[in-house]
């Protein structure tokens, strides 16, 4: 889906005249017949590419989602990067947990469950 997504996605002019980048997050539903309908803008960036996201999201085409060989509807969402030309993307990512104090972790329901806190730093 991403390959996909990548060939057809167009920069909007106005967004690269104002050098504008970042992630439009969609929500759509899967018909059950496999088209895609109901294409929403959760988070836009503007500029013409909220529109053009959902114009990619729209050409989209899916195999019917099943429940006990029924088809059905779903849904689904993803994100859309729009990334200015020749800039590299920010490959750094922080994931950071942190451990509960001892006084307000909640109950434990099973003997031997554990809960660990740590931090994992991607990057250069």
């Amino acid at each position: 889906m991403r390959e996909f997504i990548n060939s057809q996605l167009r920069y909007p002019e106005e967004a690269l005249k104002n050098r504008v980048e970042g992630q439009v997050h969609i929500a759509y539903s899967v018909s059950n017949e496999g088209k895609v309908e109901d294409v929403e803008v959760l988070n836009g960036i503007g500029y013409g590419c909220d529109e053009e996201a959902v114009r990619v999201i729209s050409l989209l085409k899916y195999a019917p989602a099943a429940n006990h060989q029924f088809k059905v509807r779903s849904s689904q969402r993803t994100r859309i990067h729009f990334r200015l030309p020749g800039t590299a993307p920010n490959t750094a990512s922080t994931i950071q947990y942190t451990v509960v104090p001892e006084k307000e972790k909640p109950a434990q329901e099973k003997a031997g469950q554990h809960i660990y806190g740590y931090t994992i730093t991607l990057g250069n």
